[in-house]
């Protein structure tokens, strides 16, 4: 009992930012909000606020303790929730990790419009040019694409989504387009590095099979956004995903190449810990996203 009391104490004086303020909302003096925090730190043996006579601010270790806090605190108000049987509106503290390109096109306006929907939540959205680990950083959610995590997680489609080849016709009438698979090593290839997948390989689907691709180029980048503009400046041939390249190949500044061949699949996930499996707020929002990218950016239909 004694612990969830300081959980939230310390959720209370680390949104309030001083002694004062968390002493006029628990109606107390600042040096008894002083001494409690001392003898929290003491409990944990370590410094969880650096304080001077003019400003206090999170340690690396308050800000752990801060964010595992919200979440444990937000957990807790849910299971109240649920044994109320008052589950309609969600409401807590949700962490949200998710990548560069996809995280500020899509998840950000989409967290803000649940936000508008449910205005008891409180999201806070982290965009990686990598995965960031769920149980160490305190997430609540995260988005991915293609391969499925391990299953110490749980993972919901959100959003299908194929990648596709592509190329400026800039760079078509210098340099051809290919033919076939192969035809790909005579040419150059834009290369984006994203977590664990191979340099310079690109992998299709062939029946049950995948068959790999060992491709060459000269540019290469960790941002989709900066491959995406060499491609359209005509500097290579591009493997991208459909959402990001569909209004170019509407507007004709880029071309599909190789269309009959089916490169592997990037769908969109929204993986969690199973711990959260239950969580009303989480579970609310997964929902919300799937009905919003239902008509994600797609040139046809067909899958």
């Amino acid at each position: 009992m004694s612990q969830t009391l300081d959980l939230s104490f310390f959720y209370l004086l680390a949104n309030q930012g001083s002694l004062a303020a968390t002493a006029r909302e628990l109606g107390v003096t600042p040096p008894a909000v002083s001494k409690r925090l001392s003898a929290l730190e003491a409990r944990l043996g370590i410094r969880l606020i650096n304080r001077t006579t003019r400003s206090m601010s999170l340690t690396t270790e308050g800000e752990l303790y801060f964010s595992h806090a919200a979440r444990i605190l937000t957990q807790i108000d849910e299971v109240e929730q649920m044994v109320s049987s008052s589950r309609a509106t969600p409401k807590g503290l949700i962490r949200v990790n998710a990548s560069l390109g996809f995280g500020r096109r899509y998840i950000g306006p989409a967290l803000a419009a649940f936000y508008s929907r449910y205005p008891e939540v409180e999201i806070q959205l982290e965009i990686s040019d990598h995965p960031l680990d769920l149980t160490t950083h305190g997430f609540d959610l995260s988005i991915r694409f293609g391969t499925l995590p391990d299953a110490a997680f749980h993972a919901r489609k959100i959003a299908s989504n194929r990648r596709l080849l592509c190329a400026s016709p800039l760079y078509l009438q210098k340099h051809g387009a290919p033919e076939r698979l192969a035809d790909l090593q005579q040419h150059n290839c834009i290369f984006i590095r994203q977590n664990e997948t191979p340099y310079g390989v690109w992998s299709f689907a062939a029946g049950s099979r995948t068959q790999n691709i060992k491709v060459h180029g000269a540019l290469g980048c960790n941002d989709g956004e900066v491959a995406l503009n060499w491609a359209l400046e005509g500097y290579g041939i591009l493997m991208r995903a459909e959402w990001d390249i569909a209004r170019y190949v509407r507007s004709g500044r880029l071309q599909l190449i190789l269309e009959d061949q089916r490169p592997t699949r990037a769908d969109v996930y929204a993986v969690y810990p199973q711990q959260l499996q239950l969580s009303a707020r989480v579970r609310t929002l997964i929902d919300f996203l799937v009905e919003r990218f239902a008509h994600i950016d797609h040139l046809s239909e067909a899958e």
